[in-house]
């Protein structure tokens, strides 16, 4: 996403620096992940169909539906059980609560 749009050719040099991936690695998960409509390649130019926020979003939800049998309180549960949750965070959190209780 932060080099985006760039030519095929420069993520496959890309992707060696950063992840010592071969060529062929590097076009098998780009194919992967325009079938799954995350990218595009139109003429060796490849560009995000999907913010990288939406697609965080997206990767949450199903993690949670996958782990949690779609229960955000059973994973909040899991997840302050071993991570104790700053005076901070827990402002943050209740603020998106609020929020949600307004829709």
């Amino acid at each position: 996403w932060q080099h985006e749009p760039l030519t095929s050719g420069k993520l496959v040099k890309l992707c060696e620096q950063e992840l010592q991936w071969k060529k062929s690695t590097t076009y098998t998960v780009l194919k992967k992940l325009c079938e799954h409509g995350i990218f595009q390649n139109e003429n060796g130019t490849v560009t995000s169909l999907l913010s990288q926020e939406d697609y965080n979003a997206v990767q949450s939800e199903k993690f949670v539906e996958d782990t949690f049998d779609g229960s955000l309180p059973a994973f909040l549960a899991a997840f302050t059980t071993r991570k104790s949750l700053s005076e901070k965070d827990i402002a943050e959190i209740q603020r998106m609560i609020d929020r949600c209780g307004k829709e």
